[in-house]
Parts: structure tokens; C-alpha cells; sequence
């Protein structure tokens, strides 16, 4: 198993971000995401592709949701995860592994080492979502907090795993976790057939380049267009600029999508395979999860809706056309109701 290479800390506010990215020949391919489907095949659900005549209407194009909400663990994360632990070798399994995630990521890493026989260590934030620490936890993995405003992560992270002989396994920016999540785009094109747009959420980038891998050997013209809200918008910032970008602790109710910057392995990807970064305000954001929760019946969470919310946005743009959304999470936080409600109430529409 590779091991990650960390970046180093960062000053507040939004910079360039110094680091080379991963020579292309590094570079994962498709075969990678074939190989993490064999390893996942009867582990990971293969969720279901939903499509809605509402949304059709009122988008006028053919929409085809991937429901990575009703995933193990209630998001895609636990196909990386997985396959990432499940490819490390005896004695590291043994001495287990560490990873620092805000929440999905940690409650993957959590029950794919209980499935594998893995101990775990999560580093998470103290503001995470309560029902992500709790469930991490009831995963059977240790979990240690940490204040966003004074602690790096990754720096914790990489001290414990160096103390302890642990085996990191970082959020996002790894070749086997974003092989294991290109897996989701796999099975949307098998069952959707060929798509013209592929609307992906994107925080640190692994879900968009695994999945971009994939549109790429199954569907070259199809446009891959990743998702971001606006108040973390690193990976727009980096795609238009060609160097990597990054932003300390950005402010937004997708909390899954807070994360600094892209990464080594992601952002090469990204800019090879993708064919643009939308970016979409909280409000709209909110707007849209309360949209889908009532008429789609389906249970997201903010971060989830990043790809809808890009669509319903965007007006007459995509009419006609076979969009692909994935719907990469449904852990919402019932605690921030009030939250959402505000941030919704903001929008043009509401």
C-alpha cells in the first residue's frame, strides 16, 4: 500500500499550495477502479439509481440519481475505505490503522476494519456532526478529537501514526480510495446506460477523480463536472488556475466538503479528466436537500445535494440531456435543522 504523503501546514485564509502533484505514470487508472469493484463486490451495496418525473420536468432533462446515501455506512466513502484496508498487508493489519475525517470517512475507515479485523483510529473534529462521532464510535473504532481552530489533522495524524506504528489512510487523496470510489460511477453507467453530464460532488477530490476515471474509459464525450459549495471553493480556485490551492477551515453547511485543498494524487485527475468545477451557494444548497427530502423521499445530507443543487441552478443548460448525479452522502445532522432552515430561507426561490 502506498504510503501517503502529507502537505504541510498552512497559514489561514486562502494560498498556493507548493505541492508536486504525482508524475502521470503514477497515476492510477481505470483498471483500478475494475479491480476495487472485485474487492468490493458483495461487501459494498450496489445502491440504486433513482429518476424522478419531477425532476425531469423541471430540469427538461433525463436525470438519473446514484443513492450513495443508502450505502454501508450512509455514504460512498465506505467503498474507498475498504478498499484501501483491504489491500494492506498482514502485519500492518495487525498494528491497524489511523485516519483524520470530519465524519464519513471515519465511520468507513470504522467498519471496514471491524469487517477486516483492523483496529482503528479516527482523528476527528470536536464540531463534527454527533451522529458521525457516534457512530464512528459504535463501529468499534477510538476516536480522538481535536480543535479545528488550534489542531493541523493531518499533523495530529501523523504523529499518533508514528508513535503508535499505525498505517495512514487518508480521506481522499490515496490511489486505492479513489479507485474504491470511482466504483460508484461504475455501476451508475451500467445501470443508467450512457450519460451526456456526470454531476459529481467534490471536496478533497477522491469521489470526482475515481469517478472521472471512469467516464473517461466508458464514456469519453460525457462532460464530468464537479460540485463544490461556494464558501470552499479550493478545487474551482485550482482548476482555473492550474496550481493547487487551498483554504483553512471554509465556513459552509456541507460539512463533508470542508476540507483545505485537493490533494497530490487527486488534483492531477481532476485536471486531466474533468471538464469544469460549478460551485453553488449554501442556500440554494439547503433549498435543494429540503427538496429532494420531500418530494424524492430521499434522505441527504448537505454535502449530498452538491450535484443536484449544481443542476436545479443551472437553468435551461442541461435540457435534453442524460445527466448522471451522484448523491454522495445522507448522514445529515438532525441537530442543525434550525441551520439548514436559515440557510434555505436565504434562497431566491424560498
Amino acid at each position: 500500500m502506498p504510503k501517503a504523503i502529507l502537505p504541510k501546514p498552512i497559514a489561514p485564509g486562502a494560498s498556493s499550495m507548493p505541492l508536486p502533484p504525482v508524475p502521470e505514470a503514477e497515476l492510477p487508472t481505470y483498471d483500478a477502479v475494475q479491480a476495487a469493484a472485485r474487492r468490493l463486490d458483495g461487501v459494498a451495496h450496489r445502491t440504486p439509481v433513482v429518476t424522478s418525473r419531477l425532476v425531469d420536468e423541471r430540469t427538461g432533462a433525463r436525470v438519473f440519481f446514484k443513492c450513495e446515501n443508502l450505502q454501508r455506512i450512509g455514504a460512498f466513502k465506505f467503498r474507498g475505505a475498504y478498499n484501501a484496508l483491504s489491500q494492506l498487508a498482514p502485519e500492518e493489519r495487525r498494528r491497524g490503522v489511523i485516519t483524520f475525517s470530519s465524519g464519513n470517512h471515519a465511520q468507513a475507515v470504522a467498519l471496514s476494519g471491524a469487517l477486516l479485523g483492523i483496529p482503528a483510529t479516527i482523528v476527528m473534529p470536536q464540531d463534527a456532526p454527533p451522529v458521525k462521532i457516534t457512530a464512528t464510535r459504535a463501529y468499534g473504532a477510538e476516536v480522538v478529537l481535536y480543535d479545528r481552530a488550534t489542531t493541523d489533522r493531518q499533523e495530529l495524524g501523523a504523529r499518533l501514526a508514528a508513535e503508535r506504528g499505525l498505517t495512514l489512510v487518508p480521506p481522499y487523496d490515496h490511489p486505492a480510495v479513489l479507485a474504491g470510489q470511482g466504483t460508484a460511477a461504475r455501476e451508475l453507467f451500467e445501470d443508467a446506460g450512457p450519460l451526456d453530464v456526470l454531476l459529481v460532488p467534490v471536496g478533497g477530490g477522491g469521489l470526482l477523480s475515481g469517478c472521472s476515471l471512469v467516464a473517461r474509459a466508458l464514456a469519453p464525450e460525457c462532460r464530468v463536472l464537479g460540485c463544490e459549495p461556494a464558501a470552499a471553493d479550493d478545487a474551482a480556485r485550482s482548476f482555473a488556475s492550474g496550481t493547487l490551492q487551498t483554504i483553512s477551515n471554509p465556513v459552509t453547511i456541507a460539512d463533508g466538503a470542508q476540507t483545505p485543498s485537493l490533494g497530490r494524487w487527486t488534483f492531477p485527475l481532476i485536471r486531466r479528466n474533468v471538464d469544469g468545477i460549478r460551485t453553488v451557494g449554501d442556500a440554494a444548497l439547503a433549498s435543494t436537500m429540503f427538496w429532494l427530502w420531500e418530494r424524492l423521499k430521499l434522505v441527504i445530507e448537505p454535502t449530498g445535494a452538491l450535484g443536484a443543487a449544481v443542476l436545479f441552478e443551472s437553468g435551461a443548460e442541461f435540457a435534453a440531456l442524460r445527466v448522471g448525479v451522484i448523491i454522495s452522502g445522507g448522514n445529515v445532522d438532525l441537530s442543525r435543522l434550525d441551520d439548514y432552515r436559515h440557510a434555505a430561507a436565504s434562497s431566491p426561490g424560498a
